[in-house]
């Protein structure tokens, strides 16, 4: 192989590694995938070691090492994007992609989105829904549809103008919050705190928690440990919304 070769393969697997980490896959998952896709484009090995902010990748050719270094921006959870890198390294595996077909493929991906007008009544929804599910009357879960769904408005509008995402969970928070507590202001409902708790689940960082601990059992535990910590920090900040917006009113659960 060619060392040119070599370093088209090298950036393509890379690049492969850096989308995985930055689109939400777990540690393991993007070492099996850049070991793999660089083995099926001809590669003798790839080893990579990840961090909280980068990965650095080392392929290896008739004795010929290629090192290379990443930093990783976090562009937030996207499966679909996860799903289509895993199906080029299987497509790669099985001979009907070459370096060309991944190349173009790679350099094609782009993130989707859900429209708001479609996101912001779904997760209102949703969370009325959870309400439900607590034992909400009709007015908790109307007042909670509401408040859920101005909250992911705000969350939306702060991220669209590119502010740090700990400022956006705290804010958005608050709001929600502010508008949740309006049942128990009000007398509007039997069960007026239901929309207090019910209203911010949108705010859980679930995933993040699964990838830190998923990471931190299979032994990327500096992965693991950085997403934990960035996990418990949106918590933090999504807290003080909650309690600045009762403090405001003076109620407390």
């Amino acid at each position: 192989m060619y060392a040119d070769t070599q370093n088209d393969i090298t950036r393509q697997v890379v690049r492969v590694a850096q989308l995985l980490l930055a689109y939400g896959a777990d540690s393991d998952l993007v070492e099996e995938i850049s070991q793999r896709l660089g083995s099926a484009l001809g590669l003798a090995s790839v080893e990579i070691s990840i961090s909280s902010n980068s990965l650095v990748l080392t392929s290896l050719v008739h004795g010929r090492c290629i090192t290379t270094t990443r930093r990783i921006r976090e562009h937030g959870i996207n499966m679909a994007i996860v799903c289509e890198l895993q199906r080029i390294c299987l497509l790669t595996e099985k001979g009907i992609y070459g370096l060309y077909e991944v190349r173009k493929r790679v350099a094609r991906i782009e993130p989707k989105t859900y429209s708001a007008k479609y996101l912001v009544p779904m997760i209102g929804l949703s969370c009325a829904s959870f309400c439900h599910l607590f034992g909400g009357d009709f007015s908790a879960c109307l007042i909670t549809f509401f408040a859920s769904a101005v909250g992911m408005l705000v969350r939306l509008f702060i991220a669209k103008h590119h502010f740090n995402l700990l400022l956006n969970f705290s804010v958005t928070a608050f709001i929600t919050t502010l508008i949740a507590q309006t049942g128990l202001l009000f007398d509007l409902s039997d069960t007026p705190k239901l929309p207090l708790a019910a209203s911010v689940l949108m705010l859980v960082p679930g995933f993040p928690m699964i990838n830190a601990i998923s990471d931190m059992v299979k032994g990327h535990l500096n992965v693991g440990i950085s997403r934990w910590g960035h996990a418990t920090l949106l918590t933090l900040s999504s807290v003080i919304g909650i309690t600045m917006a009762m403090q405001i009113s003076g109620h407390f659960l």
